[in-house]
């Protein structure tokens, strides 16, 4: 790696930190921007689950991010050690020990409730109490020190404290433009079976080798199993499909009971799990059968659900699980060029089996591949004061703005690729998931974090029903991502003092409600401005949103208030009207219902099933003389939307009766086939929709 990569590298993450930071003479902001910039390439590339921003500094502590992971039982904390320098400076190994004791302060304090000090709004203070709650479910601690410098020490040995393994971690510049420089694939992992496990794992190799790979059959102890998910948890599973969307089933109840009530008949009864691996090291073993001793770029690829239901069952249930045992297939692929196309295929055919119907969606999937395609070829009108016309940059791959930049030869050139790309015009999948699900309404999934609620995007996208965005979805696309940003930087003038992120997505999505969608968004894309009334109309729901989620019911901690959907239930049932001022300004149904997408873009097969009207328009109602039953049967997942949509308008149905619509299209996306009475409550629904259009039209 040249000394010239690494420092175009670090002035483009720097130029990064300036154009994100919003006061560029707050040192403390800047801190947030690098924090939240560095662990969103952690978090693309795997290395992290997921991240939250929550910066406090005090005497002897301090912390800039965290995470919880495996259901609760891991934590991840991170702190910067921010120097704003380019080119990188060393960064001397005192520093860094000083900022991972600050870290490991701030989380010894918590567990041992010495933070009463703390405001008890301000998202630190939610932190300390959500860590102290969990105490005794917590098992790995991992602690990370970030720096954009160039860090001065070697690797820090696990700490095993009472019930907490505890784990040091540094990221530097020099090791992230590792990580970006190999295309965001994790650093592998590695284990030393031996040292680790005291003994290699004893294997069985395939008869004849190929030119591609390399098989051997094992049976590996299920704590071993366990405790390589608790130490790497998702790292382990990165290339598996199932454990990267987070699927919402429960843990496998089967697997559990097999290992609490027969633990010595789970080898027989369990199919296994498939793991890939880089390389391995054999040895003889004293039997004479060869032994893997040393394993590189460990992954399992199917058998997720075995892995975490072990691990879950030793550590929740508290299970002795020593007379477990899981077999494996371990392929070893020679040639790393081979990773990305055969690993995939290994994972697909192992889960034909038990069928996936929401498959991966990587950056690669033509739902981003178009959104990209458009952002380069649309131009978004000139705004007001301006004549200069300009693009909305979406970012398909972490990196992609700077690498596009950086390509200009001139300066001239690279000031014309700004000025026609603002950085403040520049968004990712991540942000394009936060527009999306908190227009939809999901306020509580949008709390989740970034990653989470991007994988709930995913889900709902395919149980919706896929389809290409166009033009015209890009531009609303554009005009929610207006009013999101607009809303932040109004929320941050307000100065709440915390939560920031909570508020934002709560209000738009409470503006959404109360609206019924019909915010002139088209307007929006226009002007590439909000409007003075919308503007006040969200200053004033945002102090209706923060009163309503800094109180939480029983004294509950705020953060992970506002991930229930309790929270947004409980708010959308307070008396909250909309300003006058406003409504003159909101669009009809009909212009609503023409921005759905999916119905430009829906099917043959739709239009031939005969599910809706002919232009797309309105509910899909069957007429009288469909039998209902079988119409239900046959409703596509983006009927099934404009079915929801039109009951929650209607203002007449049950809670209870919209969620039993929102499980019909979430089994009709996933080819499910819905029980007798599930389809005789919808029934029903659908019988009162029609009768309400009926009357509509009889009145008109």
């Amino acid at each position: 790696m040249s000394d010239t990569g690494l420092e175009q590298f670090a002035e483009n993450f720097r130029q990064d930190i300036i154009a994100g930071s919003r006061d560029v003479d707050a040192g403390v902001f800047s801190e947030e921007q690098f924090t939240d910039l560095m662990l969103g390439y952690l978090a693309d590339a795997g290395e992290i689950d997921d991240r939250e921003i929550c910066s406090h500094q005090a005497r002897g502590i301090k912390v800039n991010g965290y995470a919880f992971f495996n259901d609760n039982e891991g934590l991840d904390l991170f702190v910067s050690h921010y120097t704003s320098e380019c080119p990188p400076v060393r960064v001397a190994k005192g520093d860094l020990q000083q900022q991972l004791k600050r870290l490991r302060t701030f989380f010894d304090r918590a567990i041992r409730r010495d933070y009463t000090n703390l405001e008890e709004s301000s998202p630190a203070f939610d932190l300390a109490d959500r860590i102290y709650q969990l105490r005794n479910r917590l098992t790995h601690i991992r602690l990370f020190v970030l720096t954009d410098g160039i860090a001065s020490i070697d690797a820090i040995e696990d700490e095993i404290c009472g019930s907490y393994r505890i784990s040091g971690h540094v990221w530097d510049i020099q090791r992230l433009h590792r990580l970006v420089s190999s295309e965001s694939r994790p650093e592998p992992i590695e284990i030393d079976l031996v040292s680790e496990f005291g003994k290699p794992l004893l294997c069985l190799p395939m008869p004849e080798e190929n030119s591609v790979y390399t098989s051997y059959l094992c049976i590996i102890p299920a704590d071993v199993l366990a405790d390589l998910y608790g130490k790497f948890g998702p790292r382990l599973l990165e290339r598996n499909v199932r454990a990267y969307l987070q699927m919402r089933g429960n843990v496998n109840k089967g697997i559990r009971d097999t290992v609490l009530n027969q633990p010595h008949m789970f080898l027989a009864y369990n199919n296994g799990i498939s793991a890939t691996a880089e390389n391995v090291e054999l040895v003889d073993t004293d039997s004479g059968a060869p032994g893997i001793r040393r394993i590189r770029d460990f992954q399992i690829v199917n058998g997720g659900q075995t892995t975490a239901s072990i691990y879950h069952t030793r550590t929740k249930d508290k299970k002795d699980i020593s007379g477990v045992y899981v077999q494996v297939k371990l392929t070893v692929l020679k040639n790393p060029e081979d990773i990305d196309y055969i690993v995939p295929k290994i994972s697909e055919y192992a889960n034909s089996q038990n069928k996936i119907n929401t498959a991966d969606f990587t950056s690669n999937d033509p739902f981003h591949v178009t959104i990209q395609k458009i952002s380069r070829q649309m131009w978004a009108p000139a705004k007001r004061g301006s004549q200069m016309e300009t693009h909305w940059y979406y970012e398909r791959a972490r990196g992609q703005y700077q690498d596009d930049k950086a390509r200009k030869i001139t300066p001239k050139q690279r000031r014309v690729f700004g000025e026609q790309n603002p950085t403040g015009q520049r968004f990712t999948k991540t942000d394009l998931a936060k527009f999306e699900q908190s227009w939809d309404q999901l306020p509580h999934i949008v709390s989740l974090g970034a990653e989470k609620n991007y994988r709930d995007f995913i889900i709902r996208y395919r149980e919706r029903g896929e389809f290409v965005p166009d033009a015209e979805y890009f531009r609303l696309l554009i005009a929610q991502a207006i009013l999101f940003r607009r809303t932040d930087k109004i929320v941050q003038g307000l100065k709440y003092g915390g939560y920031k992120a909570n508020i934002v997505t709560y209000t738009v999505a409470l503006l959404s409600k109360l609206t019924n969608q019909r915010v002139d968004l088209e307007r929006t894309w226009k002007a590439q401005a909000l409007s003075p009334a919308l503007e006040d109309t969200i200053a004033t729901l945002s102090r209706i949103v923060h009163a309503h989620i800094t109180i939480p019911p029983g004294g509950k901690n705020i953060t992970e208030w506002c991930k229930k959907e309790e929270c947004w239930e409980s708010l959308q049932k307070e008396n909250i009207s909309l300003p006058d001022a406003l409504k003159p300004e909101l669009v009809d149904d009909e212009t609503v219902r023409a921005r759905d997408a999916r119905t430009r873009c829906r099917t043959e097969e739709t239009e031939a099933s005969g599910t809706g009207q002919a232009d797309g328009h309105g509910p899909a109602q069957p007429r009288e003389s469909v039998d209902y039953e079988q119409f239900i049967r046959k409703l596509t997942p983006q009927k099934w939307l404009k079915i929801i949509r039109d009951a929650a308008g209607a203002e007449c149905f049950s809670h209870e009766e919209i969620a039993l619509l929102r499980r019909m299209q979430k089994m009709s996306g996933r080819g499910m086939k819905p029980k007798k009475e599930q389809v005789l409550q919808a029934e029903k629904i659908l019988q009162t929709l029609a009768e309400g259009d009926r009357k509509e039209g009889a009145d008109s």
